[in-house]
């Protein structure tokens, strides 16, 4: 396919695969692979797990001839289906028993979001106070926190300075 026949037909490749976009779309509902849903769709399908040795021939037909099983095509509209009506709950736990990247969400997350940011507040509000405190008579009341001591006074000679300051130069000697 060039790429003037893909401008005029953007959804040519979905039609070839046929049954096969079936499964892609039901997988991309539940946020799982395709294979992933060819698992969940024999386990529904036959009660019970698939077994290794047809995992491999299973592979070979749906991924190299796009032979999609009966059992698959029943399972993928039955998610299409119940998506269509808003039963599905793609972060349901059954969904992903065969996806070994997958995370739940994090329980009470709204909660622990203002929990952290309590803690952080309260952390830096004391560091602050705390900063506050051990100075006796600061210069500004803002950080850094110096003291009126740290800083120059105007009567004070400064001990660096340029050539030009009126500060003398050791001599050189050698």
């Amino acid at each position: 396919m060039n790429l003037f026949e893909t401008l005029l037909h953007p959804d040519q490749e979905e039609k070839e695969l046929g049954e096969r976009a079936l499964v892609a779309k039901a997988a991309n509902i539940l946020q799982v692979g395709e294979f992933q849903i060819l698992q969940l769709a024999y386990q529904d399908w036959y009660g019970y797990q698939m077994p290794d040795p047809m995992e491999m021939n299973l592979f070979r037909s749906y991924m190299l001839r796009n032979d999609v099983p009966h059992w698959a095509r029943h399972y993928a509209r039955k998610i299409l289906f119940q998506d269509s009506r808003g039963q599905i709950d793609d972060s349901k736990p059954s969904y992903h028993v065969y996806d070994s990247e997958y995370q739940p969400g994090a329980q009470n997350g709204t909660r622990n979001f203002w929990s952290a940011v309590v803690m952080l507040t309260l952390g830096i509000g004391g560091a602050l106070a705390l900063a506050d405190l051990s100075i006796s008579s600061p210069a500004t009341q803002f950080p850094p926190y110096l003291e009126t001591t740290d800083l120059k006074q105007p009567d004070q000679r400064p001990s660096f300075g340029r050539a030009d300051s009126g500060i003398e130069q050791p001599s050189k000697t050698r």
